[in-house]
């Protein structure tokens, strides 16, 4: 089910950018304005991730879930409406407001869900869908686009969430014990080794925010969603207008990219898991965060350096595969410190997040504007990456939040 969630974010994620050539063309755009509307959602999506990813600690993620995916698949559906730039920029703000908490909320339901030993292989799955739903999207939408125009997309996407949500309100339930079919020695097996514990209250924020691991962890995120924002974004115009490759060329190594993107998130969780058994929580965590944005800076560099458009192609693919370690790691250490409070992390660290989307957003199609470039950005994401990467010694997932109501007794 948090597949198919993810999935659908990123379905109507890089639905923009795949057409965002002809949206540029048709409405007068420069890259600079483009680039605006890009930032519309990545900053609306963080001022409301605490909020969503609080709320759904409060009232549970599947009322969150039903909220999020209603006002999401309207506002995609009105992209398609839109006649101008201003017009555009609010549609695309409001959008971010309905998705936001979208993670939060799922790692709220693997934290209540999985045993703590299957964490990376859960949150995988739900790193996969976002691969899923960009590779699957330029198959679906560049197609569309150019039989029916770009406005058409929006609206086929915008009808596929409603279903979603049918399925949702049906069959998925809070907690192990609320469902009706499940074994009993199965529900009693995830809820004596998940997360979740009951003696736990919830934590208010301000306390929250005084771990010390918490700071560091949003930080390095602020950097990680650079590259994030960058392929799902950026990265089909810098092919098209900045490596001179055609549409459907484009198409397929968008395509292609997500699909690697896929074994990327397979592989990070798996290779969570397992440098966790071997070197411990703090080690395990921080060595496969930092092997993860390490390498995904290093091949962006590559990529920006290279004359030659197929290698730089295959450098931005590795890349991708190289930024899954970091995210599904990035996310384990949110349940590794929130535990009850799971959505509340992950909510202020998304929220930084996509704040550095945001400003990846705006910077990326400003330098481009002036300098007419595609390759400088490239370099200042690879630089953002590497800051990255560093600010992981700093990240020690043992810290966690309080257990007891008054929020004293552990380490913080």
């Amino acid at each position: 089910m948090l597949c198919s969630l993810t999935t659908l974010t990123y379905l109507d994620r890089i639905c923009i950018s795949l057409v965002g050539v002809r949206i540029k063309s048709d409405l007068h755009l420069n890259n600079e304005q483009f680039g605006l509307v890009l930032a519309a959602f990545a900053l609306a999506y963080a001022v409301f991730e605490i909020p969503s990813g609080m709320l759904g600690d409060r009232i549970g993620p599947r009322k969150v879930f039903i909220r999020i995916v209603i006002w999401w698949s309207l506002f995609t559906a009105f992209t398609g409406l839109v006649n101008g730039l201003i017009s555009l920029i609010i549609v695309r703000f409001l959008f971010g407001v309905g998705e936001s908490g979208t993670y939060p909320n799922s790692i709220l339901v693997v934290s209540r869900w999985f045993p703590v030993n299957e964490t990376g292989k859960a949150l995988s799955w739900v790193g996969i869908g976002s691969q899923l739903g960009a590779a699957v999207a330029p198959l679906i939408i560049v197609p569309i686009a150019a039989a029916f125009g770009w406005r058409i997309p929006f609206f086929v996407i915008g009808a596929i969430g409603v279903v979603w949500v049918a399925f949702c309100y049906s069959w998925f339930r809070d907690f192990p014990s609320q469902m009706k079919s499940m074994p009993a020695p199965e529900r009693k097996k995830i809820e004596l080794s998940c997360r979740h514990k009951d003696e736990q209250k919830l934590v208010p924020w301000r306390l929250i925010f005084r771990n010390s691991t918490l700071w560091p962890l949003m930080l390095m995120y602020f950097c990680c969603q650079w590259a994030n924002y960058f392929f799902i974004a950026w990265m089909p115009v810098y092919l098209q207008e900045g490596r001179g490759f055609s549409e459907n060329a484009m198409k397929e190594i968008t395509s292609f990219l997500f699909l690697v993107g896929v074994s990327g998130f397979l592989a990070g969780g798996a290779a969570g898991d397992w440098f966790l058994k071997r070197k411990g929580l703090k080690k395990g965590r921080r060595f496969t965060g930092m092997l993860g944005l390490g390498t995904c800076g290093l091949l962006l560099w590559m990529a920006a350096i290279s004359s030659n458009n197929m290698l730089a192609a295959a450098c931005l693919i590795g890349a991708n595969f190289s930024f899954s370690f970091s995210v599904m790691v990035s996310y384990a250490v949110c349940a590794d410190i929130g535990r009850n409070n799971s959505g509340t992390v992950t909510g202020a660290m998304n929220f930084f997040g996509q704040m550095g989307a945001f400003s990846l957003a705006l910077i990326f199609g400003k330098i481009v504007q002036v300098t007419h470039r595609f390759d400088y950005p490239l370099y200042v994401l690879a630089i953002v990456l590497f800051s990255g990467c560093i600010l992981w010694l700093a990240i020690d997932p043992e810290k966690t939040l309080p257990v007891s109501e008054t929020g004293y007794g552990v380490q913080v």
